[in-house]
């Protein structure tokens, strides 16, 4: 039996010096004791110094909408681009995919509806009976050739869809209207962008 003196404690009680411990100044210096961070964690990382933490309200403040504003613009780039989880919900699904690429596929007489109405609005202030009367005939073709231009692209949306997904749930009538509303934008203002080339096999 060992004597214990007292005011000594045991040597495996004795906590060790970090300065002179060997094992606590390596643990640090060879990245033990932490999770070793994943690939995009560390790529996703800021590279440089860390900027020093605002000193006011309005500078964090301006920082946050600053972050606000550069995520916002993301998310628009990727919906922009037709990334599923980035499109708003009236855009989401591959029925309505299908629809703008089809749309975007064809040449849609919808596509000139802005042109036409300019062009018809401009001649209604020519003091002038006779082109008045010719823009209005030209306004009044124009509306029955889209009516037309749409009856068929309705046609062609509905035999698609039906045929690639017979078992859809959605309305007809709304995924028709969602392609005839797209048909009626300019090309190149249309969102999301067309990713089909006009003439293309869709």
């Amino acid at each position: 039996m060992k004597l214990r003196l007292p005011g000594r404690r045991p040597a495996t009680d004795v906590a060790p010096d970090p300065a002179t411990d060997l094992t606590a100044q390596l643990t640090p210096a060879g990245g033990k004791g932490r999770p070793t961070p994943r690939r995009n964690e560390a790529q996703g990382r800021r590279s440089g110094p860390v900027p020093p933490p605002p000193t006011t309200r309005k500078e964090a403040y301006k920082r946050q909408r600053e972050q606000q504003a550069a995520g916002r613009g993301s998310a628009r780039e990727a919906a922009a681009r037709g990334d599923e989880s980035s499109l708003p919900a009236r855009d989401r699904g591959p029925r309505r995919k299908l629809v703008r690429d089809i749309v975007d596929a064809r040449r849609n007489a919808g596509s000139f509806f802005l042109v036409v109405a300019a062009l018809v609005l401009l001649g209604y202030f020519i003091p002038n009976p006779a082109v008045q009367s010719y823009t209005v005939f030209v306004w009044f073709a124009f509306f029955l050739v889209i009516i037309a231009d749409s009856f068929v692209l309705g046609r062609k949306i509905k035999r698609m869809v039906n045929e690639r997904f017979p078992d859809h749930p959605e309305s007809m009538r709304t995924l028709i209207w969602y392609g005839v509303s797209r048909a009626t934008m300019i090309r190149k203002w249309r969102f999301p962008k067309p990713q089909v080339a006009q003439g293309a096999q869709v």
